[in-house]
């Protein structure tokens, strides 16, 4: 494919997507006609390139968690993403907009992202944490809440009324809000806000889900616009629509033709998502997206699902399991995932992974690692997730070559059946 670049509908010209190489189409292609929507590209910001595909690691509080930012540099991440819920809650967007955006308040000088608020929609108000791939055999319901959680958000047309789950604090989120707050908060990128349902919800609530955020995703479109022109004179902020529809295929093609009709600069591919379907879902909206917007896959680290994200027309994708694996013992190497606090590695004076370039395999061994995470040290933690942030960032940087050297499949095959073979999670 030639390569393409196009300024986006409402950018100033600091934003823009470069489409380089994509995959060719076969007869086993998800998209219509035997497409496959997975390219090469660089989405260009104020604050620099992002070569896609690319695995983006989450600051969630405008912060590594045990790592500095000049370390996620050096281990290859390309961008950062920070929760803007949190930050709302604290320091508070006018912190953030008084140092100059969230990348300076960080020490971080590349492109950055936030995310609207609505999946905290979904932890506060249902109380699950994870949704793709959730088991949902035999039950729906729209009044499904977590075991042992208390419902603390509640959806109305406007927005969400919600309960900080810091100090019991009630506030209000809507499509303005989420806009004024992210704006002040200062990434490269934003999502608009939107509703995420569980895979539990009737598909009777689901289709006025749908509509919902719509409804929300025009109101978005709208005060961002104003709020673009009222901030003139800061960097452009790139707007994201974000879809929505679980498991149901002309939701999903509804939801992203709605999205394709706004003047959005990307999209998300977000909610609930049955694993098995992931790469399906992905393909629904890549055919009624133009190919002209970058697509961001929210929420997404397991290695297989990473590659049906990429094949069916991912270009960037987020995940805090990386760093939370790690912190917990949990380690990704080409061979598998598997838990270096075991009792095998406590003589083992080896790096986690023996071709592995990341900061901790060449200075440090899986003896020292298991040591600190059993005596509860940082230092453990910090070495732990550099070592796993940056296999994902590695893992996207080599899909990313595959598909400009035209050996993806190969690529797919062989790095799945190694990761897989003794049936290792993630």
């Amino acid at each position: 494919m030639s390569t393409s670049s196009e300024t986006l509908a409402g950018n100033p010209g600091t934003f823009s997507f470069e489409n380089t190489n994509r995959l060719s189409s076969t007869a086993e292609g998800l998209g219509r006609d035997g497409a496959r929507y997975g390219r090469t590209g660089i989405i260009h910001t104020p604050h620099g390139d992002i070569r896609t595909p690319a695995f983006i690691p989450v600051a969630t509080q405008a912060a590594m968690k045990a790592v500095l930012p000049e370390q996620m540099r050096d281990l290859g991440a390309q961008a950062l993403l920070s929760n803007a819920f949190h930050l709302f809650e604290r320091p508070g967007e006018e912190v953030l907009d008084e140092a100059g955006g969230l990348g300076k308040f960080m020490g971080w000088d590349g492109p950055t992202f936030t995310d609207s608020g609505g999946f905290q929609v979904l932890s506060l108000g249902a109380g699950f944490k994870k949704t793709l791939a959730m088991d949902v055999t035999g039950m729906k319901s729209d009044d499904v809440i977590a075991e042992g959680k208390e419902r603390l958000a509640f959806v109305d047309e406007d927005g969400v009324t919600f309960k900080s789950p810091l100090n019991g604090n009630e506030h209000r989120f809507s499509a303005e809000i989420s806009m004024g707050i992210q704006h002040k908060i200062g990434a490269d990128i934003m999502f608009a806000f939107d509703e995420l349902t569980t895979l539990m919800n009737t598909r009777g609530y689901q289709e006025r889900s749908v509509e919902r955020t719509f409804r929300w995703a025009k109101r978005c479109v709208a005060e961002h616009q104003r709020l673009t022109a009222e901030r003139a004179g800061k960097p452009y902020q790139a707007l994201y629509g974000v879809v929505q529809g679980a498991n149901y295929e002309d939701l999903r093609r509804r939801a992203a033709g709605q999205i394709a009709s706004l003047d959005f600069d990307g999209v998300g591919i977000g909610g609930a998502i049955e694993k098995r379907l992931l790469g399906q879902t992905c393909a629904w909206i890549c055919d009624e997206m133009p190919e002209s917007r970058p697509r961001h896959v929210l929420g997404i680290a397991a290695v297989d699902d990473i590659f049906a994200g990429v094949e069916n027309g991912g270009d960037t994708f987020d995940c805090v399991s990386p760093a939370r694996c790690g912190r917990n013992g949990a380690v990704f190497t080409r061979d598998g995932r598997w838990n270096i606090k075991r009792t095998q590695f406590r003589h083992d004076y080896t790096p986690i992974e023996a071709d592995c370039s990341c900061y901790a395999c060449q200075h440090y061994s899986r003896a020292y690692i298991c040591h600190l995470l059993h005596a509860h040290e940082f230092n453990g933690f910090t070495l732990a997730t550099i070592h796993n942030e940056h296999f994902f960032v590695r893992l996207l940087d080599e899909i990313r070559a595959s598909i400009d050297g035209g050996y993806f499949d190969e690529y797919k095959r062989e790095t799945l059946a190694r990761f897989y073979a003794n049936g290792s999670r993630g």
